[in-house]
């Protein structure tokens, strides 16, 4: 029974695929239509046109309804992806960028977008070619589609100082600041992202963004803005760690009251138990990063509503399992209790690193998790060890 229904699965498949070389273009469109409608939410069809050799008729044929098809098969399996990588579907789809019809660039990019982000893409096909980020550059203000994939492209391939000053040099900043308050949300929130990015420990673009106005505001403003609590968290969150890269980078001072009054009670809501693990997790290991070289920062932290406490509730995950009845919820929690505590470790060791009664402050809550015996530095030194074997 099961080799028919894999029999017919497979004979169903070479059907899809040997209309593609149909003589009669219309049937050829017709066909890639309903593969497309075919391989929505379904891998293993997806797999089974891989291996028939889909792919390079596709990129042959390559037109609005093919890039369709390519992204949703992009959407598949990483062994997929790998595949369509394989066939140089990157190059293809960039050479579509060229065309100027505006949907066909959209479906183009759209694909890309989820080649790109999936970790199994070498990055570097994205700077292969010296043409290619100039013209993504050029077609983002097409619309909030193409402003919405190329930054995610940028987010997710800008992976080192080199990928930085590529971006940079071609007028990143220039592009994606007035991407800050377009309508869209989604457009907002990939370009805080990409910022995010592009200023992580870098001087040159962070002392750039310092200086940008977006609609007659400085740039830091509109972080701040974006960093109000009735504001979405993701968007908080991100916002705050611009602001903290910036900072670091030496762009901001940290006695600016955008860091002291701003940034960093923002960061310390996000650790507040109200929050998603994963937002706990981020906000903690940002505030660690932003406090870290400043005993002044360090000093305003240990007082901003209970944080050292507040940092103890970190180590409560997993809770009981007698207590949890949603599987999936005690799943969660054990994923993310690895990370909570890697996360706490960070911040205790940046909190304590400088100020003696902060440090007391730290040992005293990690009483619990260190050697009674120890005394307070050398706690402090055994967190701060553990903080640099975890990085």
């Amino acid at each position: 029974h099961i080799l028919c229904v894999v029999g017919e699965v497979t004979a169903t498949s070479r059907h899809y695929v040997d209309r593609l070389f149909h003589p009669d273009p219309q049937k050829v469109l017709q066909g890639v239509i309903d593969m497309k409608n075919a391989v929505i939410g379904n891998n293993k069809q997806k797999a089974n046109l891989i291996v028939l050799g889909a792919v390079p008729r596709l990129l042959y044929l390559l037109q609005t309804e093919c890039a369709v098809v390519l992204g949703s098969l992009a959407m598949g399996t990483e062994n997929n992806i790998k595949s369509l990588v394989d066939c140089h579907i990157i190059p293809a789809l960039l050479q579509g960028l060229v065309c100027p019809d505006l949907i066909f660039i959209e479906a183009c990019l759209r694909c890309l977008r989820t080649v790109f982000i999936s970790p199994v893409t070498p990055v570097q096909l994205l700077y292969t070619d010296p043409t290619v980020i100039p013209h993504l550059m050029s077609l983002m203000s097409r619309s909030p589609r193409t402003q919405d994939y190329i930054t995610q492209i940028f987010s997710h391939c800008c992976k080192s100082p080199e990928h930085q000053t590529v971006l940079f040099n071609h007028g990143a900043i220039q592009n994606i600041a007035p991407m800050l308050i377009s309508p869209s949300y989604k457009v907002r929130m990939q370009a805080l992202k990409c910022f995010s990015v592009l200023a992580y420990e870098n001087t040159q673009v962070s002392m750039t963004l310092v200086n940008v106005l977006v609609d007659g505001e400085l740039l830091s403003q509109v972080f701040v803005r974006m960093m109000q609590r009735d504001r979405p968290i993701e968007m908080q969150l991100t916002a705050a760690k611009c602001l903290t890269y910036m900072c670091r980078a030496g762009a901001i001072r940290t006695d600016d009251r955008c860091i002291v009054l701003k940034t960093l009670p923002c960061l310390v809501r996000m650790c507040s138990k109200e929050r998603l693990l994963e937002e706990r997790v981020e906000g903690a290991e940002s505030l660690a990063y932003l406090m870290e070289p400043d005993v002044e920062l360090q000093r305003i932290a240990s007082v901003t509503d209970h944080l050292v406490a507040m940092l103890a509730d970190y180590f409560k995950y997993p809770s009981s399992v007698s207590t949890i009845t949603d599987i999936k919820r005690l799943d969660h929690d054990l994923k993310h209790a690895h990370e909570l505590r890697q996360a706490a470790f960070k911040l205790y060791a940046s909190l304590g690193s400088n100020d003696e009664d902060i440090r007391k402050k730290v040992t005293n809550s990690t009483h619990g998790y260190h050697s009674a015996k120890l005394s307070s530095r050398q706690r402090v030194a055994t967190l701060k060890n553990l903080k640099y074997k975890i990085n």
